[in-house]
């Protein structure tokens, strides 16, 4: 516990610990705004076919039509199967279907044969929207137009790949257990490194003699462990409370959704076909918006968050096992670096199979890298956002088991690599060197 708390206090009062702390999170911010505010300006064109067999657009969409959609009208139903085989249609990048009831269940669904760009997406719903708000204002009501618009409800306009029209290859839920999953190995990598530094840096100045005089070399590796892992946990804390506060604060002064009844500004709804930067601004704030609303509301966090907890602590004692017993074997810094590059491909291929599980979830080698401790805490991530179907809640925790005992195992392996390579001084490191002291007790 003694080597435990210095270990900590050696990295947590240190000035790069208290910089990495506020400015991490505050460059990943930046990039978030970068990403939303200036994303999208690379333009993408779509040629948009309507179905509108009952004329309620009546052939048009805007006074001003989008320079970067072209919207083209057909008379009759279509067929999702026939839009995305027969010939005639192959031009047309997606097919709009408007049926009767749009105006009153505001509910529409656009099939695309590639995927949008979430700014394309947003256009399409702006452009569709303003001029149902124009039908609905002429048709059934004596109200303005501005006066409508402070009223009305959202258009919920749905995008499917015409390939997946249900969906079944996607869901935005896995992406943040993605995310989740490479954080853990961005923290372990991090902090592996640290620990692999602290133990070699001792080695070479000797301290490490003076230590094991009064400690076991199993106390000493595992108080630089915990040590160094309450303060990688103190920083994703840290990390954690900045950017959710920080994401918060952006949404209600960068990017208010300009497209929430709640939040419109009449006049400049009013002048936003005169001036398009302001449509600019409202596709970048609903953007951020969506973005927002998918990290907030619709991943169950409070299942998500204990188990990412337990994740990261059990992939950190087993990689950081790893990290300690290389700084114990090496003969010197640089020839431990043979060692390291394995190590570092192998968190690469971690970070890669989190992934390709997203992609091919069904898969035999999915399974596999689920359970594998080497995998498991990207893949878990991955499955456990968009939460295990029912009846397979178990799966979750053998992996998580599974885990954990490795980490317990690869800490007895280290043990002994530590114990009796740590006082090792001047030897190139060898397989059969290793092989040699996992044999001695």
């Amino acid at each position: 516990m003694l080597i435990a708390i210095r270990e900590w206090k050696e990295r947590v009062l240190s000035r790069s610990f208290l910089l990495f702390s506020i400015l991490g999170p505050l460059v990943v911010l930046g990039l978030v705004y970068l990403l939303f505010a200036y994303g999208g300006q690379a333009k993408q064109s779509w040629n948009v076919l309507i179905a509108d067999p009952s004329g309620v657009l009546k052939g048009r969409i805007l006074v001003d039509e989008d320079i970067n959609i072209k919207y083209s009208f057909a008379d009759g139903y279509i067929e999702m199967e026939e839009f995305r085989d027969a010939k005639k249609y192959q031009q047309f990048d997606a097919l709009f279907e408007v049926n009767e009831k749009v105006v009153s269940n505001k509910v529409g669904h656009v099939f695309y044969r590639e995927s949008p760009s979430v700014r394309m997406q947003t256009r399409v719903q702006f452009n569709v929207e303003r001029r149902l708000e124009e039908v609905m204002v002429d048709q059934f009501t004596d109200f303005s137009i501005q006066d409508y618009r402070k009223i009305k409800q959202p258009l919920n306009l749905a995008f499917h790949d015409v390939n997946d029209p249900n969906d079944e290859a996607s869901d935005l839920r896995a992406w943040v257990g993605l995310f989740y999953g490479v954080i853990i190995f961005i923290f372990i990598f991090l902090f592996g490194m640290t620990i692999l530094r602290s133990v070699s840096r001792e080695k070479s100045n000797r301290i490490v003699e003076v230590l094991l005089a009064s400690v076991s070399p199993n106390q000493m590796m595992l108080g630089k462990i915990v040590g160094v892992g309450l303060s990688a946990m103190l920083q994703f804390l840290i990390w954690l409370l900045i950017i959710a506060g920080g994401l918060y604060l952006m949404r209600e002064t960068l990017f208010p959704d300009m497209l929430n009844a709640a939040n419109m500004n009449i006049p400049e709804l009013s002048n936003q076909v005169a001036n398009p930067s302001y449509s600019e601004q409202y596709f970048s704030a609903y953007e951020y918006n969506q973005f927002v609303e998918l990290v907030y509301n619709k991943v169950n966090f409070s299942k998500l968050l204990p188990f990412f907890l337990l994740f990261f602590v059990g992939g950190y004692f087993f990689y950081g096992a790893l990290f300690a017993a290389i700084g114990a074997t090496m003969g010197s810094e640089s020839d431990g670096q043979q060692f390291v590059l394995p190590l570092v491909f192998l968190i690469c291929l971690a970070v890669y199979s989190g992934y390709y599980v997203l992609n091919y979830p069904e898969s035999t080698l999915s399974a596999v890298l689920h359970y594998l401790p080497f995998t498991s805490p990207v893949v878990v991530m991955v499955n456990l956002a968009p939460e295990y179907p029912a009846g397979h809640e178990y799966e979750l925790y053998l992996s998580l088991l599974v885990l954990l005992m490795s980490a317990f195992a690869m800490l007895g392996i280290a043990a002994r690599l530590y114990k009796n390579g740590i006082l090792q001084f001047g030897h190139r490191v060898r397989l059969k060197h290793i092989l040699k002291w996992l044999k001695r007790t």
